[in-house]
């Protein structure tokens, strides 16, 4: 089933966190026009495979890995073309011109490094846009090096380069809430110092102000860090359940306990009904 929605709704980190818990296989495709339903250069594709990513681009020819190749000096053009008319089906042109030795294996990580890492780390700095994933697209053989990169690596390397965090600020855990370890054992993924530090306080029992003060960091970093840990799966946002005042179990008190509902948070943005209905069939659905 096809899926849609805005990135103001469901920000990029978490519908990357979703097609990789998903092991889901597809195209996702970005377009940063006001209408979705325009064909233009804004718009940016990614290719899934059981949840990882195994190309990108900013248009479906199935020429652009040929055209890097040739930006490179590598080889020209139609040599590439002529040469990928060799290929056995289905292999990708990358690791087809390495086994013919037209390419090195450093050649290919350079390749895959320009085409995926750094054109889709870029996307995490879109303010809106809309998304589409198809799950019937087929993988373009053709713009793939043979190289795959997970969607948390990529979701981790685009948010460490993140400059202006305000397309995000709406996601960030609420400095007053802690945060909860979701894995049982040392994460296995490659975190940073800081990332570090901040995960040796996932038990739940301190808020993050309070941790940005422990680590004398800002406490915005912190829940830039905590959004990070949250988003790879790492961590979870709970709030810390304040102590009753000793008056709200005095025997005495004749008026009785009271209790009341948590108020929203401010601000939240609302997500339409038919399009959580969308998601939830998605997520449901066989891969």
């Amino acid at each position: 089933m096809t899926v849609t929605g805005y990135l103001a709704d469901f920000s990029l980190p978490e519908l990357f966190q979703l097609l990789e818990q998903g092991n889901k296989t597809g195209l996702l495709t970005i377009c940063t026009l006001t209408d979705p339903t325009t064909v233009a250069r804004h718009n940016h594709h990614i290719w899934f495979s059981q949840g990882q990513i195994v190309a990108a681009g900013n248009s479906l020819d199935q020429q652009g890995l040929m055209r890097l190749i040739a930006q490179r000096g590598w080889m020209g053009d139609r040599a590439v073309s002529r040469l990928a008319q060799t290929c056995q089906i289905h292999t990708p042109l990358g690791l087809c011109l390495k086994n013919q030795g037209v390419l090195t294996a450093e050649q290919l990580k350079l390749l895959f490094y320009t085409q995926v890492m750094r054109q889709v780390c870029a996307l995490f700095a879109l303010p809106d846009g809309w998304f589409q994933f198809d799950p019937k697209a087929p993988l373009p053989v053709s713009e793939m090096t043979g190289l795959i990169a997970t969607a948390t690596d990529v979701t981790l390397a685009g948010l460490r380069a993140l400059k202006d965090w305000a397309v995000l600020d709406e996601k960030l855990p609420d400095s007053s809430s802690a945060l909860i370890s979701v894995v049982e054992s040392k994460p296995s993924l490659r975190l940073n110092p800081n990332e570090w530090q901040v995960w040796e306080f996932t038990n739940g029992t301190m808020a993050i102000k309070d941790i940005a003060q422990q680590l004398n960091l800002p406490v915005a970093k912190v829940q830039q860090i905590a959004f990070r840990l949250i988003v790879t799966g790492l961590a979870e946002e709970m709030p810390i359940m304040a102590a009753p005042p000793a008056s709200a179990f005095d025997l005495d008190d004749s008026t009785g306990l009271e209790t009341s509902l948590p108020e929203a948070a401010a601000g939240a943005a609302p997500v339409s009904h038919s399009f959580l209905q969308n998601l939830v069939g998605f997520l449901k659905g066989k891969v």
